[in-house]
């Protein structure tokens, strides 16, 4: 394997932490117990019944398990970039991942009614539990890229210790407000959940289609940064990083 200061992303980010850490360990067993909670049934089917049911449970499973796959890739691509293990960066992880088991049951329960899977006709008793329902799932999903925003933004505030040239800088920002953009996104769902009537809160869920105009927004400003950043950056800043993980 080569030395960590020779190790560089695609992207051109010297990566930081290509060493596995107690925090990187930690975070993916708490993942993988997120995924477990997922799983479609923990028991093998002895009737056709049973089998069919766990069918229909495939698809909110494989999408519920497409997000929290997101999510465990946002959060290795920041410890492979940065590296970091202050204390600030351990409690914003443990935020994090304490959001990440807080939104499983949301989620699936979320898509297991929208797919029909699961859960029968009678699973709301009352017209405003749709309007609970979205209000939950939009705050979880606002919590989860809240803690990677602020992630970000402990990086870039620790940019001189981390030596990070302006490009590595540029995308730091860039990313954090890719992830703050997000978070707001996830909160105005919430928030569009409890201003539409309660028989429509369902459709406040659209909005998350913002997401990929934000992303695409976000992509151009921060892609410009970038490119002014490269063209300004001095052989000083292309030097091999001396520390490690």
């Amino acid at each position: 394997m080569q030395a960590l200061n020779q190790h560089i992303a695609k992207d051109g980010f010297r990566l930081r932490g290509t060493s596995m850490s107690r925090i990187d360990g930690f975070s993916d067993v708490v993942f993988g117990f997120a995924l477990t909670l997922l799983v479609v049934s923990l028991e093998v089917p002895r009737t056709y019944d049973e089998f069919h049911a766990a069918l229909l449970g495939f698809f909110p499973f494989a999408v519920c398990f497409f997000f929290l796959i997101l999510v465990w890739l946002a959060h290795f691509r920041f410890f492979r970039r940065y590296g970091l293990h202050d204390l600030s960066t351990i409690w914003i992880n443990c935020a994090l991942l304490f959001s990440v088991l807080f939104y499983v049951y949301p989620l699936k329960f979320l898509f297991s009614v929208t797919t029909g899977s699961h859960i029968g006709p009678g699973a709301f008793t009352n017209p405003y539990q749709p309007r609970e329902v979205m209000t939950v799932y939009g705050v979880g999903f606002a919590a989860i890229y809240f803690c990677l925003a602020a992630l970000y933004l402990n990086a870039w505030r620790q940019r001189h210790v981390l030596k990070l040239n302006p490009v590595e800088t540029a995308m730091t920002m860039s990313d954090f407000v890719d992830k703050l953009g997000d978070a707001i996104i996830g909160l105005f769902c919430a928030l569009m959940a409890q201003l539409l009537p309660p028989d429509h809160a369902g459709d406040a869920g659209w909005f998350f289609f913002l997401i990929a105009i934000w992303s695409t927004i976000n992509g151009f400003i921060g892609g410009r940064a970038v490119r002014r950043a490269r063209v300004n950056l001095t052989p000083e800043d292309l030097e091999p990083l001396s520390h490690g993980n």
